[in-house]
């Protein structure tokens, strides 16, 4: 559960991020109208994430080998690319909520993997479980510690639209 949730998942993601150099400049510019402000990307990247962190559904990429494809597809494509497409054009605002809830996510399942009585996967055991959830806790810390740093020291340059895999250019 813990190399799922926190190597593979995260390295299926980067994958859809790399492909952005492949995606021809006309697709890229469909893809610019449809995701005005990033919003549209973000939004169905974040629908895809919520999917895939379903015990249900990582339970089902271990046993179905279709599920299993279809993680393989659907991460980089629905969460990866869109994240790379999105986050250039997305404003402050956007980016600031986008972040928020992607560390609130990091404590809730971090807290709910912990403390839950019962697995909520039957692939993984109970000890899995609670190891990701203390991981998921120290992770949401770290990300909210280095997002606190980066507001209050007012540095959001590694954050900028230029330096994005997917800013056009």
């Amino acid at each position: 559960m813990t190399a799922q949730m926190l190597v593979q998942i995260p390295l299926l993601l980067m994958a859809g991020i790399l492909l952005v150099p492949v995606i021809p400049t006309r697709l890229r510019a469909r893809a610019a109208r449809w995701d005005q402000g990033g919003v549209s990307g973000l939004v169905l990247a974040t629908l895809a994430m919520a999917f895939w962190m379903l015990p249900r559904s990582l339970d089902a990429s271990t046993t179905d080998p279709l599920v299993a494809l279809a993680k393989f597809l659907t991460v980089p494509l629905l969460i990866g690319l869109p994240l790379a497409f999105s986050w250039p054009r997305a404003g402050f605002i956007v980016r600031g909520v986008f972040l928020t809830e992607f560390v609130a996510t990091f404590f809730r399942l971090g807290w709910l993997y912990r403390v839950s009585p019962i697995r909520l996967c039957n692939n993984y055991g109970l000890g899995d479980q609670q190891r990701l959830g203390n991981y998921m806790l120290w992770i949401g810390g770290g990300l909210l510690a280095w997002l606190a740093l980066k507001l209050l020291a007012g540095n959001f340059k590694s954050l900028s639209p230029s330096s994005s895999p997917g800013a056009p250019g």
